[in-house]
């Protein structure tokens, strides 16, 4: 059983170092390695470990088949000064996406709202690394991206959609707000988790190659495709797939990027991924004063309703990954499943670098 397994602590600074040492072996830059590596730790730290190290390898491969270049910089194609179309020179999502956030901050604090968009950009991680971001400014942060189609629109049997993340940020007093979800049910590296665990996956997350709900999670990664968030149409899963949809208009539509079905297939490195990403700030003191009181008396109100029978408080979105956090902080390292071990010594030994040392 699950609980009964022993897990391995790696410290957040070794899983850096490996991260870095990885993708410097498959030819990225040192500055890029090093955005990759800062949002892998940030992954796992908060406990997203399907977009943490379990990520790695395909990041990797795209370096080490030129799928992704590691001799571009994104720059800036057209740009008001609100706004910004950047092509990510097909470099990694996380340099690619570090620089628009970064530029949508720099807009906001100038003009109160930034609203940059990308193309030619990658897998990005998680899109909450860059809300947090903007949050950090003081600013409302919102990050989405589109990805290989992997979602089945509701009654379609077959995938058209991405998992289309959104995430939004906001700053409150000595706290935050931040929503980091996909609009799938869940993200298909949830998925890819429970098959390395050899766990079955629970009823709404994927259908098979039929278009069947499944809870086999091989059936869901051979020819299947994941549930909109909500599930089946019964249970309205037709809100996730109208929200991926809009996260498309957001992101391949407006950005000139791939989008929808024509998107690659995921882990194809026949071709460039050529995603769409959108990245915004915004500056509430451009709005009403006391914007920080509000959310932290909202926040506040929600925390301290009474709970369910069985339930030990209401959560706000983020709570559960700063829990993650001092979690991690009091072990002194990130807790990783022995299978999640096993596969880094597996690509250290690949990629004939030194491993990544575990605490005793």
């Amino acid at each position: 059983m699950e609980s009964k397994v022993k897990f391995v602590t790696v410290a957040a600074e070794e899983l850096f170092n490996f991260v870095v040492r990885c993708a410097e072996r498959a030819g990225a830059k040192k500055p890029h390695a090093e955005s990759l590596a800062e949002l892998l730790v940030a992954a796992d730290t908060r406990g997203h470990f399907s977009h943490g190290l379990n990520r790695l390898e395909m990041y990797v491969r795209d370096l080490q088949t030129e799928t992704t270049s590691s001799e571009n910089e994104p720059k800036v194609m057209k740009e008001t000064v609100g706004t910004a179309l950047v092509d990510g020179c097909n470099v990694l999502g996380p340099v690619v996406g570090k620089f628009c956030i970064d530029l949508a901050i720099k807009k906001a604090k100038q003009t109160g709202v930034g609203w940059v968009c990308a193309t030619g950009s990658n897998h990005f991680g998680i899109a909450g690394w860059y809300s947090i971001r903007a949050a950090n400014e003081g600013l409302l942060g919102m990050a989405f991206t589109n990805t290989s189609p992997l979602m089945v629109p509701t009654r379609a049997q077959k995938p058209a959609l991405g998992t289309n993340p959104i995430s939004v940020a906001a700053p409150a007093n000595n706290d935050s707000f931040v929503l980091d979800m996909a609009t799938t049910t869940v993200a298909l590296g949830k998925i890819e988790i429970n098959k390395r665990k050899d766990m079955e996956i629970p009823e709404g997350w994927g259908v098979d190659g039929e278009g069947q709900v499944t809870k086999n999670p091989d059936a869901v990664l051979s020819d299947g495709g994941l549930l909109p968030l909500g599930g089946t149409e019964e249970n309205g899963g037709y809100k996730g797939y109208g929200l991926a949809l809009m996260v498309e208009v957001f992101c391949g539509i407006l950005a000139g990027a791939n989008y929808g079905p024509n998107i690659r297939s995921w882990k194809s490195t026949s071709t460039a991924a050529n995603l769409g990403q959108c990245f915004v700030a915004l500056d509430p003191s451009a709005f009403a004063p006391g914007f920080t009181d509000r959310m932290s008396d909202i926040m506040t109100t929600l925390r301290n309703m009474t709970p369910v029978q069985g339930q030990p408080s209401v959560m706000i979105p983020g709570d559960p990954e700063r829990k993650h956090e001092e979690k991690c902080a009091s072990l002194g390292g990130i807790p990783y499943h022995p299978n999640q071990i096993e596969f880094a010594i597996r690509l250290a030994d690949k990629l004939e670098i030194e491993q990544m040392k575990i605490k005793k």
